[in-house]
């Protein structure tokens, strides 16, 4: 055995302060007790679990407190269909849709729809809804009628007058595909059920949809296409199940793994199954807190086990080594615990300070999971710091974690080549490659871009039914699916003045230009049709007349399709379609917007922004956008504080704090790479990140602190640390890394990006802390310690 050997085995431990030693005899003293109250918890929380119900609604989505919808909140009522609704098309694969089965088929969906609960069945809308109407001009006057004929009994007189009714109701485009073989059904949803009171079941709702309509409906040659925030949340919740495949794949890679490090059922199986526990504890506290589960805490149950599989590792591998050097398993799992529980409570309360920072971000959704995953941290604290100790003090864990090292083996090649980045060359390169790859990272990231990225659901995979639902209707349709709302007020009565009315004119004008801007309808559009109607339908007088009775005469009656103005006749809606919901298109439309409305002040009208899934989204993308730097600043500094308290040091504090920095850039330009915008699924990645990172650098410099008190120079502590702490960490990294990397082949696309986002950060923060910490704490070590640490180096350079 070499000399560096006889360190290891006699230095492995150090006696460490009564106050640390206190809590370990309370601890111990109570093993059993413990024990039971644990497995009252764990009956009892898991109960609670088994009643979580789906939480998701399109309110929680949306950050409430920003201006644009606090107005679309304000108008919701007068915005019939421009707020959270399904579109469902009907498509016929055999001709057009004026034959008497395909009308019956439409007929029978439409009153499917109607009575599904959720649905709004006042604003419904479809060729078969009675507010639905066409009109036209004659000799005595307008006249008009609901599109289905009164006459209606599928006979070829009724469809030809049905084809002619369409053709007068100016529906093409938008409840009749452009090429007639397909009808649509609008239907705006409640957002609270007017029957229980409670908020609408999106995954009921979505079912309903599948059962009720798609499987009862769609044949050959019938197609049915849905789209609509309430479908998007449906098919992640029914996603869920593939969530729950992907964490047991990534519990048994875990356990596979584990196994092949410790060569020890007991220290695989018990960490384990307190890593499950802390999973159980937390939902069944979010539960009983009054939480639900969202399509987007789904995989928070998975980090909290990631965290929770980290910290026992450590505890495995103390206990391990304590059994190693001859301590019996009481022993071993106090002295483990005497050790750990101090830098193991740091790092959880980093990591739970640091997800709480995500409160911060203005949306439901967000803040949810920053409870959900403190919560989470708050039960690691007693499953894998105090209840993983105590269990394994009873059933032992084998010493021979690994088999004994001779100089020159593999293993120990690998450690002493770390060991090498304590020494000022080595220490040289891995700082000057950092700052380099922090450069070229901070270059690439200034590309990142906020929002959607792809058209349709980008939470869903391209090929998702969704997407090829949602690429139909944007294909068939002149109303795009991405409906950006802006709301013009006026005094009461006045939404049909001319004033009123020439003011939207002009701001409908100046929107029509935007890039990305299909087409813009308002009540505008309807005076000039009512004005062209009364002059024998010539077009040449489609335009608005500054005579207030015709104004009057051309918006009054049946033929003003609802939705249009508002009861009070104060609030306009201009209805901007859009050809996607993209970040840069959503900028450039607000931007748009925003200087007509700076550079044309109005006293008569009030352009207020903004409603419609695209302004919804355009507010929710601003949002993340002045809140991303905000939540990383409130992140790291609460981290850094806390670091720094426990360490008294500043340069302790970079040496923890710049490899997750690091990560951080490159993970931005990483994302910029793969084209993933950053929005609701992926604005937390960065902090969860930081806050399961964090972990690696605080046991490593704990330990490494104490072989350097103990008066080892910086290279023999960091070999010893890397012996010890280092090899735990790097399996950590490598095993969490690889479990979150399965879920590559996930359907939920979100979940795919998020998958690939945290192995990046799983294994570049265990090499930072690995690499790039020792390098920096060889350039800022203390004078002093560095002044010993030379008297050393000599041996040193021999032992290595």
């Amino acid at each position: 055995m070499s000399r560096r050997d006889d360190i290891i085995d006699h230095h492995i431990m150090h006696p460490l302060e009564d106050s640390e030693a206190a809590v370990e005899k309370a601890l111990f003293s109570m093993r059993l007790p413990v024990i039971l109250l644990c497995l009252l918890a764990t009956v009892f929380l898991g109960w609670k679990a088994t009643q979580m119900d789906v939480d998701a609604s399109f309110e929680k989505m949306i950050p409430a407190n920003h201006p644009y919808i606090a107005n679309f909140l304000e108008h919701r009522k007068d915005l019939t269909g421009l707020g959270n609704s399904l579109r469902i098309a009907v498509e016929t694969t055999e001709g057009d849709i004026f034959t008497a089965e395909f009308q019956e088929k439409l007929k029978q969906i439409s009153d499917e729809v109607f009575f599904i609960n959720g649905i709004d069945r006042s604003g419904l809308k479809s060729i078969w809804s009675p507010n639905v109407r066409w009109t036209e001009v004659t000799e005595e006057g307008f006249v008009g009628g609901t599109v289905i004929p009164k006459t209606w009994d599928g006979s070829e007189s009724s469809l030809q007058q049905l084809r002619t009714n369409v053709l007068k109701s100016g529906t093409i485009g938008s409840l009749v595909a452009n090429d007639m073989k397909s009808a649509m059904i609008l239907a705006p949803l409640y957002s609270v059920d007017p029957q229980t009171g409670l908020p609408i079941d999106y995954q009921k709702l979505s079912r309903n949809i599948e059962h009720l309509v798609r499987d009862k409906y769609q044949t050959d040659t019938i197609k049915i296409h849905v789209t609509g925030f309430a479908k998007v949340v449906g098919d992640l919740i029914e996603g869920a199940v593939q969530v729950a495949i992907f964490f047991i794949v990534a519990l048994g890679i875990t356990l596979v793994l584990l196994y092949l490090y410790s060569r020890c059922w007991r220290s695989t199986l018990i960490p384990l199954l307190c890593s499950v526990v802390a999973v159980i504890w937390q939902q069944g506290l979010l539960q009983s807190l009054g939480f639900g589960l969202d399509p987007y805490s789904m995989l928070v149950p998975f980090l909290v086990f990631a965290i929770a599989v980290s910290h026992g590792v450590q505890v495995v591998n103390r206990i391990a080594q304590e059994t190693g050097a001859g301590q019996d398993k009481v022993t071993a799992a106090r002295l483990a615990f005497r050790a750990l529980y101090i830098p193991g409570f740091i790092a959880l309360f980093s990591d739970g300070l640091g997800f709480v920072t995500l409160m911060i971000i203005d949306i439901a959704v967000i803040q949810d999971l920053a409870i959900s995953a403190s919560v989470g941290v708050a039960t690691i604290v007693l499953t894998n710091l105090v209840l993983l100790p105590v269990l394994l003090s009873y059933s032992g864990v084998n010493g021979k974690t690994e088999p004994e090292e001779k100089p020159g083996q593999q293993n120990d090649k690998a450690w002493s080549l770390l060991a090498r980045f304590t020494e000022p060359k080595a220490a040289s390169i891995a700082i000057l490659l950092a700052v380099g790859a922090f450069a070229l990272g901070s270059y690439y990231s200034q590309n990142l871009k906020i929002g959607d990225l792809d058209a349709g659901a980008p939470e869903l995979r391209a090929d998702s039914r969704y997407n090829k639902d949602n690429a139909f209707i944007t294909e068939n349709y002149s109303t795009s699916t991405d409906v950006f709302v802006v709301m013009a007020k006026t005094a009461d009565a006045q939404c049909v003045s001319y004033e009123t009315l020439a003011s939207i004119e002009r701001f409908q004008w100046h929107m029509e230009s935007a890039p990305g801007v299909q087409s813009v309808v308002s009540m505008v559009d309807v005076a000039k049709r009512g004005i062209v109607g009364m002059n024998e339908g010539s077009l040449k007088w489609a335009t608005l007349l500054p005579n207030q009775y015709v104004l009057n005469a051309a918006t009054s009656g049946k033929h003003v399709p609802p939705g249009m103005i508002n009861s009070a006749c104060n609030l306009v809606p201009v209805v901007i379609f859009l050809d996607d919901h993209k970040a840069e298109t959503l900028t450039g439309v607000v931007a748009f917007a925003k200087d007509y409305i700076q550079q044309n002040p109005d006293t008569a009208v009030e352009f207020k922004l903004a409603a419609g899934n695209a302004g919804v989204e355009a507010a929710t993308n601003m949002v993340i956008e002045s809140a991303q730097y905000e939540m990383l600043a409130w992140v790291y500094g609460v981290v850094s504080l806390l670091c720094f308290v426990t360490f008294r040091s500043w340069r302790t504090v970079v040496c923890i704090i710049a490899p997750l920095a690091l990560t951080s850039v490159l993970c931005q330009a990483l994302m910029t790479m793969l084209g993933i915008g950053v929005k609701v699924a992926t604005l937390p990645v960065i902090a969860l990140g930081v806050g399961i990172g964090v972990d690696y650098g605080i046991y490593i410099y704990s330990r490494l602190e104490s072989f350097l008190k103990q008066g080892f120079n910086l290279n023999q502590a960091y070999y010893l640390t890397l012996k010890s702490t280092g090899k735990a960490v790097a399996f950590t990294g490598l095993t969490l890394g690889i479990g979150v990397a399965t879920w590559a082949w996930s359907p939920i696309k979100f979940q795919a990006d998020m998958g690939i986002l945290l192995t990046f950060m799983f294994v570049w923060n265990m090499l930072g802390a690995l690499i790039l910490l020792p390098a920096l704490a060889r350039l800022l070590l203390k004078k002093q310690s560095r002044t010993r640490n030379d008297k050393t180096s000599h041996n040193t350079r021999a032992l290595v």
